[in-house]
């Protein structure tokens, strides 16, 4: 994910799945009223067709499974230099993918017993992603440790308000607080691809930078005055 692309195709995806996210928990919010009102990790294609039905689920599965393996093969696998990085973000999709089949397998079986190891599952995707964001193996300092942090709240808030859904369904401020949180992570990937992987966005006083002589496709932005490159992500925000 280390490249301008690795950030702003998955950031397009999040910032699409959270405006899904929202649209659809307000229109049920309003369909149903504050009492039959019931959030969801997920939310059904509205189709005559039947599988449909689960186009979302079948969408993370398939772009997390392209992700996973474009992060595998990232890594120098005839020598067997193995790239932690790569690998800490392949399960991450993998976590993904596992979501989603389970919530697939829940929904065709209609257990209403197994409804909460779903949205487990999606909070366990969060919490996932904000270690690795936290205990990530590159060493995000200066410019790019300041991005990173602000994306890791965006990230808490997600899981903590996924946490809430779970356990209270009918809550519908944290069922929104989720699907825009998801959406604010989107923008953030993007606004982080711009930032760092873009040399003529570089703030004054920085510049792009590789990850040394590994050849790797890793890079970042390194400021000789590091409080340019705080006044940079104070004005992204």
């Amino acid at each position: 994910m280390g490249t301008f692309v690795g950030h702003f195709v998955p950031g397009l995806a999040f910032t699409i799945l959270g405006l899904w996210h929202t649209h659809n928990t307000i229109r049920s919010y309003k369909l149903k009223g504050p009492s039959n009102f019931s959030s969801s990790t997920w939310f059904p294609f509205p189709s005559p067709i039947s599988i449909l039905h689960h186009l979302e689920l079948y969408l993370l599965v398939s772009f997390s499974i392209l992700a996973a393996v474009l992060q595998l093969l990232g890594s120098d696998l005839l020598t067997l230099s193995f790239n932690p990085v790569d690998f800490e973000h392949a399960t991450m999709f993998l976590h993904v993918v596992i979501y989603s089949a389970v919530a697939i397998a829940v929904d065709v079986s209609s257990s209403d017993t197994l409804s909460g190891l779903v949205g487990a599952l999606a909070a366990s995707v969060f919490g996932q992603e904000l270690l690795l964001l936290h205990f990530h193996s590159t060493d995000h300092v200066g410019l790019e440790g300041h991005y990173h942090w602000l994306l890791q709240v965006i990230v808490a808030v997600s899981l903590l308000a996924t946490m809430v859904t779970t356990g209270a369904p009918n809550s519908f401020v944290p069922a929104v607080l989720r699907s825009v949180s998801v959406l604010f992570q989107g923008a953030w990937f993007i606004v982080m691809g711009f930032a760092l992987w873009v040399p003529s966005l570089a703030p004054k006083g920085c510049h792009a930078v590789g990850s040394g002589s590994t050849g790797h496709r890793h890079g970042a932005v390194a400021c000789g005055d590091p409080s340019e490159g705080l006044k940079q992500v104070h004005a992204s925000v």
